[in-house]
Order: structure tokens, then sequence, then C-alpha cells
């Protein structure tokens, strides 16, 4: 049962990028079936993350459809690890940090459930709090680089108000600790928090505050995570893929897909779902904090 062996992330990523580069390269599915020598059934099951797939066919696919050198070792790096039974995304390994897994999952999600605990997510900051993290996080970097990471970061956001496909729901649960926190100095909190209140007012966004005054909670042990829900396949046909649960740390990222794993996070979503605070409640707690920042 081929099929049952390796994370099905790294499987459908590939199968995504591979769809992309032979679509932009303009070559069909038969005309690519008949230059490598492979039937149609083979590419097709490649592109839907069907199964393991060789190195060698990575290779092929890449030469053909014109890929660069570059990309060409990464997505090698990415087939070598669908053969995984578990799969750790350790940056700077295999896969390298710039050919971004999880990004492609998010773009690709229709829904997004996040709870954290330290920290405001990349998806809801502003310039200024992102810059504040990244002078954190990367001190040996240049201004110019970082500069650069931050640039992404928002060019990321854009998929909260995408048209096309549709944008996805966004389900955001954030510790109390996390709008108290100060990053980048007062005045740039509150502009951070203002951010988060005109984020809540669009349909698709959702952020709940769960407060410390909720005591222990199902969070506390699993940490900040996302799950990530996807859309029905075109047609509605097949099923939709699996939902992954994605989280990360210092040095890595976790990428958890078995069905035993999603139904840990799910009791943990529930249990922050039942005690955190609704939406208009949470948003007079973000107001409040706010005016308690000013009069500080």
């Amino acid at each position: 049962m081929a099929e049952d062996i390796g994370s099905t992330v790294p499987r459908r990523q590939l199968g995504r990028l591979l769809r992309q580069y032979r679509t932009e390269a303009g070559v069909t599915l038969d005309a690519a079936a008949e230059a490598l020598e492979y039937s149609r059934q083979k590419i097709w099951r490649i592109e839907c993350g069907l199964g393991a797939v060789r190195v060698l066919d990575v290779k092929a696919m890449c030469e053909l459809y014109g890929v660069s050198a570059e990309l060409t070792e990464a997505m090698k790096g990415l087939a070598a690890e669908t053969k995984s039974k578990g799969w750790w995304h350790a940056y700077g390994d295999a896969v390298p940090s710039w050919f971004e897994l999880y990004v492609g999952l998010e773009s690709a999600a229709a829904r997004l459930r996040r709870y954290d605990e330290s920290l405001i997510p990349g998806l809801l900051q502003t310039r200024q709090y992102a810059q504040a993290i990244f002078r954190l996080d990367r001190p040996q970097a240049s201004e110019q680089d970082r500069e650069r990471a931050v640039e992404v970061r928002l060019q990321r956001q854009s998929l909260l108000m995408r048209r096309l496909p549709a944008a996805p729901r966004v389900v955001q649960v954030l510790s109390e600790a996390v709008i108290r926190r100060v990053v980048g100095g007062p005045g740039a909190m509150q502009i951070q928090l203002d951010h988060l209140i005109r984020l809540s007012d669009l349909p698709n966004v959702s952020i709940r505050v769960l407060p410390m005054a909720a005591g222990p909670q199902p969070g506390a042990v699993a940490g900040s995570f996302v799950i990530l829900d996807f859309p029905p396949t075109k047609g509605g046909r097949a099923a939709p893929e699996p939902s992954v649960v994605y989280s990360e740390s210092l040095t890595g990222a976790l990428y958890l897909d078995k069905p035993d794993e999603l139904a840990a996070y799910e009791r943990v979503w529930k249990g922050l779902d039942a005690l955190a605070l609704g939406e208009a409640e949470s948003k007079d707690m973000i107001k409040r904090i706010i005016g308690e920042m000013r009069h500080d």
C-alpha cells in the first residue's frame, strides 16, 4: 500500500508545483506523457499527490518544463521527503527555507484556524510589528535583508482580501498575553492593535481573545499552531485534501496530517473555542488595552 507510506504534505506541494510549471511551459498532460514515455495516469497521480515520487521522475519533468537548476534541486529534495513516514521540515536541510512549503499550503487553504500564545502571527502583523520581530529573530541579518523579509510577509497578507480564488476564512484565537505584550514600543503596539480591530471587520476574519482569567487551557500544552482545511476539489467529484496541522519552532516546522494527530488538535481547538471571548467582547478588550497604553 504505497499510498499509506509518507506524509501527504510534501506530495501535495510537489504535485501542485509540477502542475504549475507544466502549465506555465504550455505542455499538456498528453504531450508530457508522450515526451517522457509515461502513462497519462502516472503524471496525473503525481500532480494530485497520490503517492511517493521518484527523484528521477522529478528531474525528467523539470527538464521538460524548463525549470531552473536551483528550483529543480529543491523539488528533488521534496521528492525524497515523499517517502518519509512523517515529515519534519528543517529549514536549510533537503528543502531550503526560501522554498516555503507553508506559504503554498496557506494560499491553497479554504480555512485557517490559528491559536497563538506569544506573538501576533505574520498574517495579521503591521510593518512596524514585523520589523521589530525580525530585528529580534535575525540580529545578524543586514537591514536590507530584514526589510525584504518584512515585504514578503506583508505581501502574504493580500490573501486575506483575495477575490479569486475566494479568500480563506481565518479564525484566530490570541492569548490575552499576546495583545498585552508590547512589541516595537507603545506607539507601534497601539497601531498593531488598531490594525487587529480593522481586520476583524473583514467578513472572512474572526479574531477572538483567550483571557488569562480563563485559567489553564488546552493551548497551554499544545503551544501555537494552525489547522489548515482545504476546499473541495473542482466539480466536487473527489474528497478535499485532508487537513494539516502546522507548528513551528526556532529551527524548523512540524507538519501533521495523520488522522489521530488531527483529532488531537481538533480536541484542543474545541477547548480553546469554548473558553475564548466572543468577537464583540474580544474587540472591546483590545480597545480597552489600547486605552490603557495611551494613558501609561
